[in-house]
C-alpha cells in the first residue's frame, strides 16, 4: 500500500535527479563517500522551504534512514532523545 503524499513533500527542495543524494545507495558506501553524500543533501535543506514540516514528519514517524529536515539518521535521535528527556 502506497503510503498518502504529506502536502509539504510536493513543494521540497529535494524532489528530483538530486533526492539520491539523501538516502544511502544500495551497495555498500565508505565512510567518506557517506560524509560527502550527507554533505550535499543538507546543503539542499539549507535553503528548503518545507525544511521544517519535513524534520517534524521524520520524528512523527521514527523514519530510520536517510536525510530528512537537515539532519541524518544520528541527529533526529539525538532530537528525540532531548525531547523526551
Amino acid at each position: 500500500m502506497q503510503q498518502a503524499v504529506e502536502a509539504w513533500q510536493a513543494k521540497a527542495a529535494c524532489r528530483g535527479p538530486q533526492s539520491a543524494a539523501f538516502f544511502p545507495p544500495s551497495h555498500a558506501e565508505r565512510k567518506e563517500e557517506k560524509a560527502a553524500r550527507e554533505v550535499r543533501a543538507k546543503a539542499i535543506c539549507t535553503d528548503c522551504h518545507v525544511r521544517g514540516d519535513c524534520l517534524e514528519y521524520a520524528i512523527r514517524i521514527r523514519e530510520p534512514h536517510g536525510i530528512w529536515g537537515g539532519l541524518n539518521e544520528v541527529e533526529r535521535k539525538a532530537v528525540l532523545d532531548r525531547r523526551a528527556g
